[in-house]
């Protein structure tokens, strides 16, 4: 069996990253760190004061965090991460639905975290040497961002790979970050494509490139397990009552790296079900289906390698319409008068800019989760943004051209309420048994051993050594921080 995250030492290398580090001045935090802001160094706090979110400066390592202060310069931390809880005007279910922002990590995504555990410990290790190698990122949305971002702070170059047609923004942003863009076909479905770009890359580079396939790293799980599902337990019990529970996680599937939250709740708290969302027009997970869609960032026509599916226990699949109906509405200005004129509170409404596209379907999944089993308002479902309306003007655009340049209405904004999300039916839900979760944990040969060459021998430990790989995998992260800190002692910059 593979090592799941392989933590041997390459000494020759590893000097050469610490005496980068020392040149550019780079400290790395720690998971820990990430968890719990009180843990990182108060000279480091003082320095961020000077320093903007989005700032190229390796002192925004610090800021790969769910608990920023919502500034654009000089923040932070909050004593809670980002979040809304999302009201039953809008959800028009009963139950209490918490999502928790990542508009206010450095790139505004959270998938700045999820890049940051898949290069930190090939570093960390010596195995990624910055004076040699380039780190490529493939990616259909913000993960190759986020890669792009860390690499330039770590001192690496950086190879982002993502399909043509994603958003305008997306690009626009990469080309001045990353050190190479390669646009490959297609839309956001076309996951098999930035794949083969990769294999080129090696056919062309040979080992100076190193791929980190969001789908297929196992430090995407594992900072999510981590970092976001420790930041989704402290949100519910800063709300929970006397009669609260968590019934369940609510999340769209994209590279599956975001599941390993809900790994966590469910490891924490008895009876929580985890649903994994899709598009409906390329049901993969629900139907063995294909197709191209518009929520961008939720990947589509494979089963993630890193997907723990033995632990899932819905899936259900959501129009592309609906997801982008309830963006809109959440994000045009009359949309949201006409919230306030159905009881929005202010304060709420001041939050809806954190919804992007693949937030509105989260939004949706809670709806159709808690409909399914029938939720009181006791019953807490969690779930996250990914990012934000920042990164989608292009799309609000589109939709007004697409009704001849006419501005949205009062009207159309009780439509899209109506359609998208209050009258959202149940239809493409289905509760796991055990052999439907192996059939969907089976779709992963065709992709990973067949296609991307991963040993057999893990697709089977993953089901069948449950506790020996997913388990394992769960309890890395304090040995990581410790590399990292040794890192840190090496190059003397904490001193």
């Amino acid at each position: 069996m593979r090592t799941l995250i392989d933590l041997t030492i390459n000494e020759a290398q590893l000097e050469k990253t610490v005496q980068r580090a020392k040149e550019q001045n780079i400290i790395i935090p720690t998971m820990a760190q990430m968890k719990n802001p009180d843990l990182i160094p108060e000279h480091i706090k003082e320095q961020l004061k000077d320093v903007g979110l989005q700032d190229l400066n390796p002192l925004n390592l610090f800021r790969i965090s769910w608990y920023n202060q919502p500034k654009e310069k000089g923040g932070l931390y909050n004593e809670l991460p980002n979040y809304i809880e999302i009201p039953s005007e809008i959800s028009g279910v009963k139950a209490r639905i918490f999502a928790m922002s990542g508009k206010f990590f450095p790139i505004g995504a959270h998938k700045v975290g999820a890049s940051y555990a898949c290069l930190v410990p090939r570093l960390v290790t010596g195995q990624f040497d910055p004076t040699y190698h380039d780190a490529v990122w493939p990616s259909t949305g913000n993960y190759c961002r986020g890669g792009a971002f860390n690499s330039h702070l770590l001192g690496c170059r950086s190879i982002a790979i993502l399909p043509e047609n994603m958003s305008e923004e997306r690009f626009n942003w990469l080309n001045n970050v990353a050190s190479e863009v390669i646009a490959t076909y297609g839309c956001e479905s076309n996951v098999k494509e930035i794949y083969d770009e990769t294999w080129k890359l090696r056919r062309e580079r040979g080992d100076k490139v190193v791929i980190f396939n969001q789908f297929g790293e196992l430090g995407n799980n594992l900072w999510h397990y981590e970092v976001t599902g420790s930041a989704m337990e402290k949100m519910y019990l800063a709300n929970k009552t006397e009669t609260s529970r968590i019934a369940g996680v609510c999340l769209t599937s994209g590279s599956a790296g975001t599941l390993g939250s809900g790994d966590y709740i469910k490891d924490n708290y008895d009876g929580v079900k985890l649903a994994v969302g899709e598009a409906t027009q390329c049901p993969t997970l629900t139907q063995n289906g294909f197709g191209d869609h518009y929520i961008e960032g939720i990947g589509d026509k494979h089963v993630p390698w890193i997907h723990n599916v033995k632990n899932s226990d819905m899936l259900m699949a959501i129009d592309d319409e609906d997801a982008l109906a309830l963006f809109r509405l959440v994000n045009e200005p009359v949309g949201q008068e006409y919230l306030k004129s159905i009881g929005v509170k202010q304060d709420v409404l001041d939050k809806l800019t954190w919804i992007g596209v693949s937030g509105a379907a989260n939004i949706i999944m809670a709806h159709k989760f808690a409909k399914y089993y029938e939720l009181t308002e006791d019953d807490c479902i969690l779930t996250v943004l990914t990012d934000s309306a920042d990164m989608y003007q292009s799309r609000l655009a589109e939709m007004k051209e697409a009704r001849n340049g006419a501005e949205y209405t009062t009207q159309e904004a009780a439509v899209d309420h109506a359609v998208s999300i209050l009258t959202n039916d149940l239809d493409h839900v289905e509760e796991l048994t055990y052999q439907t979760r192996k059939r969907v944990h089976n779709l992963k040969y065709y992709t990973w051993i067949e296609q991307q060459e991963y040993p057999i021998a893990d697709l089977y430990a993953q089901w069948y050594d449950y506790d020996n790989y997913w388990g394992k995998l769960h309890k890395m992260g304090p040995e990581i921080d410790k590399l990292v800190e040794q890192f840190n002692e090496k190059t003397g910059l904490l001193k």
